[in-house]
């Protein structure tokens, strides 16, 4: 063996043994996904007759597509605010209605994909349904869109009221024709709840839960809504007529980032 090799040899031996003592296993490198605190239920643990249509989890909302953090249809909230729900489902149901929820607790990294989606103005796909009248350069001066939820919070709840039977939903289709959130009933995109004026996420002043020029049944509607709500526990935000939170919050300064999943809520520490 020639002086050369043998000093190349060496070389070899020593950068091996240098990566071996650095290496750490892939396993021990990757961060855990953060998990939700005790106090986080699966919806349907509290009430499970509760009608979940968990939009985020598929492509008929406002972005087009699965937003990230929606890894199954499922509703988590704080237990205070899933008990206020089960008490005004309870409510509801004596009057042949049922309550059926959109959205529910959203992680960081979900509205962290809604403000990506807003800063892309040439991403306009779902404008003609969800934001017709709306410039996108708008959505967030007009508080459409905003860094932080109170969703992420984990008491606040999308949802709204379904006539008991409840007739099923036809599927969205992407690429279908689509019609302004606020057009007639029969028009819009078809919803199995009751009629609130407007559909879900619309981003218009028509979906202000008083708006003066939603009368007749679909203000006693939202009217109806609001006051069983309200009478709950859960405080209505005046722009969406399908926005809820209830107070007081377990979590009033604190969003959450665990994943919508029910593995975030096993194995908690």
């Amino acid at each position: 063996m020639t002086r050369l090799s043998a000093a190349l040899r060496g070389l070899v031996t020593a950068l091996a043994a240098l990566l071996a003592a650095t290496a750490v296993p892939a396993t021990a490198r990757a961060d855990p996904e953060p998990r939700a605190p005790g106090d986080f239920v699966a919806l349907r643990s509290v009430d499970p007759t509760i009608i979940q249509e968990m939009r985020y989890t598929t492509r008929h909302n406002f972005v087009g597509e699965r937003i990230d953090g929606y890894r199954q249809p499922l509703c988590i909230l704080t237990r205070p605010a899933a008990e206020a729900l089960h008490r005004a489902q309870t409510r509801l149901l004596r009057q042949g209605y049922s309550l059926k929820v959109y959205d529910c607790y959203r992680p960081q990294r979900a509205v962290d994909h809604f403000v990506r989606w807003a800063e892309d103005l040439d991403d306009q796909d779902m404008k003609a349904e969800f934001y017709p009248d709306v410039d996108k350069t708008r959505l967030f001066a007009d508080g459409y869109i905003a860094e932080k939820s109170g969703h992420s919070r984990g008491s606040t709840v999308d949802l709204t009221i379904v006539e008991l039977p409840a007739r099923p939903t036809r599927p969205y289709h992407p690429g279908q024709p689509l019609v302004p959130c606020y057009a007639p009933r029969g028009e819009r995109f078809p919803d199995n709840s009751v009629d609130m004026g407007t559909g879900y996420d619309c981003f218009d002043t028509r979906s202000h839960t008083l708006d003066p020029r939603v009368q007749g049944a679909q203000r006693a509607n939202r009217l109806l809504l609001k006051s069983t709500l309200e009478d709950a526990g859960l405080v209505n935000l005046p722009e969406e007529w399908w926005h809820f939170t209830y107070k007081p919050e377990p979590y009033p300064d604190t969003y959450f980032d665990f994943p919508v999943s029910a593995k975030s809520l096993t194995g908690r520490r």
